[in-house]
């Protein structure tokens, strides 16, 4: 089965702490993506022999069941269109907005 998300795709969380906020999706790990400013975790990195001790704001990964794409600030489902055209021997999968019927990619 396709993947409905892909890198740089403009999402919105659904549930949890982050949720209502929108960003672009920055990497894919398995069933999990992060995402640009959403779930931003403290973390504290202890000083070693060639770094100093620091606090640094990373984003952690949410699961792909708490984002959805976003259309026009709201949350929208998307579903998967086969494309075949004229001759050709091959037929591509697109992904399509429910609501509109644009496609995403």
């Amino acid at each position: 089965m396709a993947n409905k998300f892909k890198k740089n795709d403009q999402v919105i969380v659904i549930s949890g702490s982050s949720k209502g906020k929108i960003g672009k999706i920055t990497a894919i790990i398995d069933n999990k993506v992060v995402v640009e400013g959403v779930n931003l975790a403290t973390v504290h990195k202890k000083p070693t022999s060639s770094n100093p001790g620091q606090i640094l704001k990373l984003e952690k990964p949410i699961h792909v069941s708490n984002i959805s794409h976003v259309e026009d600030g709201k949350a929208v489902k998307i579903k998967f269109v086969t494309d075949s055209g004229e001759g050709k021997t091959f037929t591509r999968k697109n992904r399509v907005s429910k609501k509109s019927g644009k496609k995403i990619d």
